[in-house]
């Protein structure tokens, strides 16, 4: 599983036109789930978002984690993390998971956000999605979930 995490002052996604998911302070991920994920994955990498303390304390330092701050999350699954370009010039997706398991995958990982006490929104899965954001710092992180 990889999730790239960023700090945002607002988060928006728009399917169609249509925004389908908002946010205001809080966490951007981008979700990536691998053919060889699992539930314990899932629950693992969720609660490393939830507890990473990327936000800046009354000291400016990296101090605070969201729950901490809005506790809100926007949550986008992006299966194109598993891109491997290592060979031609098409990148390659034999890593990431099947539509149905990721979808399945995806839905577990946003429970499991939700089983923190954090409200998330989502996108459409599988639909053709605009993200706009303001990532604040800017800060963003990468965990991958073979790097815990």
């Amino acid at each position: 599983m990889r999730v790239v995490v960023q700090r945002v002052k607002y988060a928006q996604v728009f399917v169609d036109q249509e925004c389908v998911g908002s946010i205001q302070e809080g966490l951007l991920l981008l979700v990536g789930i691998s053919n060889t994920d699992d539930e314990s994955i899932i629950k693992k990498v969720a609660k490393k978002c939830v507890e990473m303390r990327i936000f800046n304390d009354e000291d400016g330092k990296m101090n605070i984690g969201v729950k901490d701050v809005s506790n809100q999350v926007l949550s986008i699954s992006q299966f194109t993390l598993y891109g491997d370009v290592k060979k031609g010039k098409r990148p390659n997706f034999m890593q990431a998971a099947k539509a149905e398991v990721a979808k399945s995958m995806y839905d577990k990982f946003n429970e499991q956000l939700r089983s923190h006490g954090v409200h998330v929104e989502t996108g459409m899965f599988q639909a053709d999605m605009q993200v706009e954001l303001l990532n604040d710092g800017p800060v963003t992180m990468i965990i991958d979930s073979d790097l815990l």
